[in-house]
């Protein structure tokens, strides 16, 4: 199954539309880590924990995303 946001693929034929599909997913850190994410945001610079849990994120809603359709 292809799943797109757009009403046309060049060079293919669209048989079926499934209407609004959608993935959601919410996570958090350890406190812990949250007190030493603000340390970093002070003075600047890539919040890796987060980077990792967004990334972590985005894969679980896609694959619910998925899975819907």
């Amino acid at each position: 199954m292809i799943v797109v946001n757009t009403e046309t693929i060049p060079g293919m034929r669209i048989v079926q539309v499934r209407g609004i599909v959608q993935g959601n997913t919410v996570r958090s850190k350890h406190m812990g880590r949250d007190i030493m994410a603000g340390f970093k945001n002070l003075v600047g610079g890539e919040l890796k924990g987060y980077t990792e849990l967004l990334t972590e994120a985005r894969r679980e809603a896609l694959s619910r995303m998925l899975s819907e359709a």
